[in-house]
């Protein structure tokens, strides 16, 4: 009976060896969980990118305000009879005068 027990604890600590150090054990099961999670972030951003990618497409094909507003954002480019105006911010990285 103690060989048979003595075998048991054996065998128990062997089996919480394997779990918890060798390959396949908690740990890199723990990495994995880590990796599939990332991967999912990932992949539901480029869903959302494909589904906005998409949704362009429909409707640069259906309207043509897509594609005057593509015209106007990429191109600057304005209607006939148009008033552009530019404005210019301030540039942050030239010193300014002390106000007295």
């Amino acid at each position: 009976m103690r060989v048979f027990i003595a075998l048991l604890i054996a065998i128990t600590i062997y089996l919480q060896y394997a779990l918890w150090f060798q390959r396949g054990g908690v740990p890199d099961v723990e990495k994995l969980r880590a990796a599939v999670a990332e991967q999912q972030a990932q992949i539901q951003l480029l869903r959302e990118r494909n589904q906005s990618l998409a949704a362009e497409v429909i409707d640069l094909k259906q309207g043509l305000e897509a594609i005057e507003e593509r015209a106007r954002s990429d191109m600057g480019m304005i209607k006939e009879d148009e008033i552009f105006f530019r404005t210019n911010q301030p540039r942050t990285d030239e010193p300014q005068a002390p106000d007295d």
